[in-house]
C-alpha cells in the first residue's frame, strides 16, 4: 500500500510539474512609453529584465523579428499601433507552444474591445481588471493547442500544392504554334536565297535576266545528278553561272619581281637583354638594405626613402588639417523631398489630384487608398516597390526584405487622417527605421578611449581584419596620420606575415608619415614606429610582443595589421580568433568595401561566427565596429552600410573616401539615408 501511494504521489507531482512547465512564465501589456498597464507572472521569473532587453534590442531598433531570446526565456510580442501598445508573452524556450500567436491575437482583440474608451482617452494609469479574461482565453488556447498536438497531421489541400498553380491552358498543345515555327523556318530559307542574289554583281544579274525563262509545265526537266526529279534548283544554276563567268573573265596576274637582297654579313650572337635587368653599375640604385638614421627633415625638405628622395612639399599642406574629430562625409543635397512634402500638404485642398505629379520614389505611395486604419494589404504593392529600390541601391536582398517587414509591422493598424497622409506616414517611417539602423548603440570615440588608456599607463590597441584587397593597410595608415595629428604616439604591428610585400608597404607608410611629422616637430620624440618580425611567424605572438613593446616605450596606440582572409578559410579564421583571444584588443574593426551587396551579409555573419566558434570562450569577442572603404566610388548606392550595420548592430566608425592620408571621414547618417532614398 505504501508503495502504491508513493507511486501515485510521484505521478501527481510529475503531472503538476508538467503542467507548470506548460504555463507561461510571464505576460505583460505595456505602452510604447514603457508604462505597464497589466501583467501576469506565472513563475518567479523577474518581469522587468527580459522586457527591458526586448525593448532595447528589438522594438527600439525597429527590427522585424517578433521572437526574441533572453537567457532561458523565449519572448514573443505583438504591436498595436492604433493605441501604441505592446503585448508580450514569455515562456521557456525549450517548449514548443503552438498556440502563442493565436493567444496574442485574441488577447489583443479582447483588451482593445473591453477598454477601448479608456485607451482612446489616453488613461494609461487606469486600473485594468483583466485577470478573469486572461485566464479564460489562456485556458481555451491551451485546450486548442493540446488538440492540435494530438490530431493527425493534415494533408495539403489541392490549392496548397504546386499542381494547382498549373492552368489548363499551359497543359494544352497548340498545333498552330508548330505551324508558325515552320513558316518562320521557310521564311528564313527564302531570306537567305534573296541575300545570295543581292551579293551578285550587275553583270551576273544581266546574264541571268537575258536568258529566256521556260515554264516547268511546258518543258519537262531532267533529273539532277542526285536523281531528284525537277532538275537543278535556281540557286544552284546561279552559282554555276557565277563560276563560269569568273573563269571566262579571269585576268592573269603578272608575277611580282623578286627583289634581290645583298648577302648579309655574318654577325656574332648578341647577349639577350632581359626586362628589368641591369649591370653592376645599377647595384647602388637597387640596394634597399641600407637603413637611414633620419626618416625625414623639417620645413618640407625632401626626405630619404631607400636611397631616393621623395618630395613632401605638396603633402605638407595635410599637416594640421585633421586635428580633433573627423569631418562627416558630404553628399549632394536637393530639394526633391521638400517638394514632395509640399505636394502632400497641399493635397487635401485639391478636389482632383494630378496624375503626373511627384518624381520621387515615394510618389508610388500616393496610389494607396486613404482610410482610418492602414492594413498590410494596402502597403504590400508599395513595399514591394520600395524593396526593389533598396536592392538597386546595393542593399542586400535579405536585409531589404526584413526592413520592409519591420516598416509594415510598425505601420499596421495605424490610424491615418486624409488620403495624402499615407505617403508622408510611410516615408517618415522608412526614414526613422534607416536612421535607427545606422545610428550607433554605443558611440565609439577612439581619441577619448586612447587618452583614458594613457592615464592607465597602457596602450590602446586596435585590430584590423577583413577579406583580401579591401584596403586594410592603406586605411590603417590614414588612421595613424589622424592619431598623430592629435598628438598620440602610434606603433604599427606588422602581423600580416602571409602576403608578400605587406611589411614593405607598412614600412613605406611609416617613412612617409615620419617625413610629415619628423621628431623635430615634436620635441625629438618619434611619433610613429613599425614593429616587424618578418614573414612566416605567428601573428598572435607578434601582436603580443608589439603591445608589450608599446607599453615599455610609452606608445599611446597600437595598430595591429592582419592578413586578408576569406570568410570560408578555416585555418586563417582560427589564427585570427587566436590573435584576438590572446591579446584582447580594445577595438576590433572589420574593414569592408562599400561596393559589395549581398556579399556583405555573408562576410560579416561568417566572420562573427568564426570568431565565436574558434575562441572557445563563454563570452567570445567579436567585431566592435566597421571601417567602410572605397566610399567615393559608389555615388548614392550606400546600401552596403545598411546591410553591414543591420547584421552586426555595430556602428560604422570610419569611412574611406580616397587614397591620401586625409581621405578619412565620419558617416553622416541623415545624409546617407537621404542619398539612399533618393530616386
Amino acid at each position: 500500500e505504501y508503495a502504491q501511494l508513493g507511486t501515485r504521489f510521484l505521478v501527481v507531482v510529475s503531472r503538476l510539474f508538467t503542467d507548470l512547465l506548460k504555463m507561461l512564465d510571464l505576460f505583460a501589456i505595456i505602452s510604447k512609453g514603457g508604462i505597464v498597464l497589466w501583467c501576469f507572472q506565472g513563475t518567479c521569473q523577474v518581469l522587468a529584465e527580459p522586457i527591458n532587453s526586448l525593448i532595447k534590442s528589438v522594438i527600439l531598433q525597429g527590427l522585424a523579428n517578433t521572437t526574441y531570446n533572453h537567457e532561458n526565456l523565449s519572448l514573443k510580442f505583438k504591436l498595436d499601433n492604433e493605441f501604441e501598445l505592446v503585448f508580450v508573452v514569455g515562456y521557456q524556450k525549450t517548449l514548443q507552444l503552438s498556440y502563442v500567436d493565436k493567444f496574442l491575437n485574441e488577447i489583443q482583440q479582447e483588451f482593445r474591445d473591453k477598454f477601448k474608451s479608456q485607451l482612446q482617452q489616453g488613461r494609461l494609469c487606469h486600473t485594468y481588471d483583466f485577470q478573469d479574461d486572461y485566464r479564460q482565453i489562456l485556458k481555451a488556447n491551451e485546450e486548442w493547442g493540446r488538440k492540435e498536438a494530438q490530431a493527425p497531421r493534415k494533408m495539403r489541400t489541392f490549392g496548397e500544392s504546386k499542381k494547382s498553380q498549373k492552368t489548363v491552358a499551359s497543359l494544352m498543345i497548340d498545333n498552330n504554334k508548330k505551324n508558325v515555327t515552320k513558316l518562320k523556318e521557310d521564311d528564313k530559307g527564302t531570306q537567305k536565297k534573296n541575300q545570295d542574289k543581292k551579293k551578285m554583281s550587275p553583270q551576273q544579274k544581266k546574264i541571268v535576266t537575258i536568258e529566256p525563262v521556260v515554264s516547268a509545265e511546258s518543258t519537262p526537266q531532267p533529273p539532277d545528278v542526285n536523281g531528284n526529279k525537277g532538275g537543278i534548283s535556281e540557286l544552284d544554276m546561279v552559282k554555276n553561272r557565277e563560276k563560269l563567268f569568273n573563269k571566262v573573265n579571269k585576268v592573269k596576274k603578272e608575277p611580282k619581281p623578286v627583289k634581290v637582297t645583298p648577302s648579309l654579313k655574318e654577325k656574332k650572337k648578341m647577349a639577350r637583354q632581359w626586362d628589368f635587368g641591369g649591370t653592376n653599375k645599377d647595384m647602388r640604385s637597387l640596394d634597399f638594405s641600407a637603413v637611414k638614421p633620419d626618416n625625414g627633415t623639417e620645413n618640407g625638405a625632401p626626405a630619404q626613402e631607400n636611397g631616393k628622395e621623395f618630395d613632401t612639399t605638396l603633402s605638407q599642406n595635410w599637416v594640421g588639417s585633421m586635428k580633433g574629430e573627423l569631418k562627416p562625409i558630404d553628399y549632394e543635397t536637393d530639394s526633391e523631398s521638400e517638394d514632395e512634402d509640399e505636394e502632400d500638404n497641399s493635397a487635401p485642398a485639391k478636389t482632383e489630384t494630378k496624375k503626373t505629379g511627384g518624381f520621387g520614389m515615394f510618389s508610388m505611395f500616393k496610389g494607396l487608398v486613404g482610410s482610418k486604419t492602414l492594413t498590410r494589404d494596402d502597403m504590400t504593392p508599395a513595399l514591394e516597390k520600395m524593396k526593389d529600390h533598396l536592392i538597386t541601391k546595393n542593399v542586400a536582398a535579405e536585409i531589404a526584405d526584413k526592413l520592409c517587414e519591420s516598416v509594415a509591422t510598425k505601420l499596421e493598424g495605424k490610424v491615418l487622417g486624409t488620403f495624402s497622409g499615407v505617403a508622408t506616414t510611410v516615408k517618415n517611417s522608412v526614414d526613422e527605421s534607416l536612421v535607427q539602423i545606422l545610428s550607433p548603440h554605443r558611440r565609439v570615440d577612439i581619441l577619448r578611449d586612447a587618452l583614458a588608456a594613457k592615464k592607465q599607463n597602457r596602450p590602446f590597441s586596435i585590430t584590423f581584419c577583413g577579406v583580401n584587397g579591401v584596403g586594410k593597410s592603406t586605411n590603417l595608415a590614414k588612421i595613424c596620420f589622424w592619431l598623430i595629428e592629435n598628438g598620440l604616439r602610434v606603433l604599427i604591428a606588422a602581423c600580416d606575415t602571409f602576403r608578400a610585400g605587406a611589411v614593405e608597404q607598412l614600412r613605406t607608410h611609416t617613412r612617409h608619415l615620419n617625413a610629415l611629422h619628423p621628431p623635430s616637430r615634436h620635441g625629438g620624440t618619434t611619433m610613429i614606429e613599425l614593429y616587424e618580425r618578418g614573414y612566416g611567424k605567428d601573428a598572435a605572438g607578434i601582436a603580443m610582443e608589439s603591445i608589450n613593446f608599446a607599453r615599455d616605450q610609452k606608445y599611446d596606440v597600437v595598430l595591429i595589421d592582419t592578413a586578408g582572409r576569406m570568410q570560408d578559410n578555416e585555418p586563417l579564421m582560427r589564427a585570427l580568433a587566436k590573435l584576438i583571444k590572446v591579446n584582447l584588443p580594445d577595438l576590433v574593426l572589420f574593414v569592408g568595401e562599400a561596393l559589395v551587396g549581398n556579399e556583405a551579409v555573408d562576410q560579416l555573419v561568417k566572420f562573427n561566427q568564426a570568431l565565436a566558434d574558434h575562441s572557445l570562450m563563454s563570452s567570445p569577442r567579436q567585431i566592435d565596429g566597421i571601417l567602410l572603404t572605397k566610399f567615393d566610388t559608389i555615388d548614392d548606392k550606400v546600401g552596403a552600410a545598411i546591410s553591414m550595420t543591420y547584421i552586426t548592430g555595430k556602428p560604422i566608425v570610419f569611412v574611406g573616401t580616397g587614397q591620401t592620408y586625409t581621405d578619412l571621414k565620419n558617416l553622416n547618417v541623415k545624409a546617407a539615408v537621404h542619398s539612399l532614398l533618393k530616386p
